[in-house]
C-alpha cells in the first residue's frame, strides 16, 4: 500500500511557510524546513524541485487563503474590506513579511504565476468599480492598491505602529482608525459614477 504524499507535501508547505516567512527565500534552509515538517529533505527536493520553487508554491497558497478568507464582492462596503483585510493579516502575520520577502527576492522581474495572480486583482478592481457604480479605470485599480496598503501596512511594519502609537501592536484602536480612515478617504475619491 503506497502512503498518500498529501500530508506529508501539506506539513512542507506548512514548514516552508514559517521558514520563509522568518528568514526570506535566501535566508531559509531546506535542512530546518525537513526538520519542522519531520520528513527527509529529500522530499523537498521530490515534491517541489527546488527552494525556489517551493518558495513560489508556498506564497501562492499564501495569497489563495487571504482571497478566500478576504473576497470583495460586488457591492461590499470597501471600508469593511478594509478592516476584514487589516484582521486577516494582523491574525496572519507571515503573508505580509512573504509578500516582503517576494518583493525583495524578485524585484522588478516578473513573478512565475504573475498572470494569475494579477486576474485575481482584476477581478477585485472589477468589483470595486461595481461598487462605485463606475467603469474600471487606473483610478479604481489605484484606490484598491491604496486600501489594501492602509490594511496591511500597520501588520507589516509593526516596529513602526509601536514607535508611533507608543505601544506594541495590536493597539486597540487602530482597526477602527483604519476603516474610519478609509471611508473618510473613500467619500472623497470615489470616482464619479459612470454617466454623471
Amino acid at each position: 500500500m503506497t502512503q498518500d504524499p498529501t500530508p506529508t507535501k501539506q506539513r512542507l508547505l506548512s514548514a516552508a511557510k514559517e521558514e520563509f516567512a522568518a528568514h526570506g527565500i535566501a535566508g531559509a534552509r531546506v535542512d530546518r524546513i525537513a526538520a519542522l515538517a519531520n520528513v527527509n529533505k529529500e522530499r523537498i527536493y521530490g515534491y517541489f524541485g527546488n527552494k525556489q520553487k517551493l518558495f513560489d508554491q508556498v506564497v501562492g497558497q499564501a495569497l489563495d487563503e487571504l482571497a478566500a478568507a478576504v473576497p470583495l464582492a460586488p457591492g461590499d462596503d470597501p471600508a469593511e474590506y478594509v478592516g476584514r483585510v487589516y484582521d486577516f493579516h494582523r491574525a496572519n502575520p507571515s503573508l505580509v513579511r512573504l509578500f516582503l520577502w517576494e518583493a525583495l527576492h524578485y524585484r522588478d522581474d516578473p513573478l512565475p504565476n504573475e498572470s494569475e495572480r494579477a486576474s485575481l486583482y482584476e477581478r477585485k478592481v472589477a468589483n470595486l468599480a461595481e461598487t462605485f457604480g463606475t467603469g474600471i479605470s487606473p483610478r479604481v485599480a489605484a484606490c484598491l492598491l491604496s486600501l489594501i496598503g492602509l490594511a496591511a501596512w500597520p501588520n507589516a511594519v509593526p516596529q513602526m505602529a509601536r514607535m508611533i502609537l507608543g505601544t506594541a501592536p495590536p493597539h486597540p484602536d487602530l482597526r477602527e482608525y483604519v476603516v474610519a480612515f478609509a471611508r473618510k478617504a473613500l467619500s472623497d475619491a470615489v470616482p464619479e459614477p459612470a454617466g454623471v
